[in-house]
């Protein structure tokens, strides 16, 4: 979708220097503008559901990845290691919150 999105923008953007070439284009030109606008509109009523769905689902899981986090200040920046994988450190001035929970799910 975003290819056929960009070849449509590539379209409509390539046309517009033929607009200085002659006055008679100028009419066409403007209706493919106008084309290109309503094409434009009509793709983004037609994705509007799936956005919102979208939008939907990915709500909860940022609510329950924020609740993980108790204090993002409380962390390093993160460090991507040689074998690729990614550590995010605890600040060493930041003690861990009190916890239930005794052990680790890995």
């Amino acid at each position: 979708m975003k290819r056929f999105c960009l070849s449509v923008a590539i379209v409509c953007l390539s046309a517009l220097p033929m607009q200085a070439e002659e006055s008679n284009m100028d009419e066409g030109l403007s209706l493919l503008e106008q084309g290109a606008r309503l094409f434009m509109k009509g793709l983004a009523e037609e994705m509007e559901p799936a956005l919102r769905d979208l939008s939907t689902a990915v709500e909860p899981a940022i609510a329950e990845l924020l609740g993980l986090i108790d204090d993002i200040n409380a962390y390093e920046m993160p460090e991507r290691l040689p074998n690729g994988d990614i550590i995010i450190r605890r600040k060493s001035d930041h003690p861990l919150p009190d916890s239930d929970e005794t052990d680790i799910e890995i």
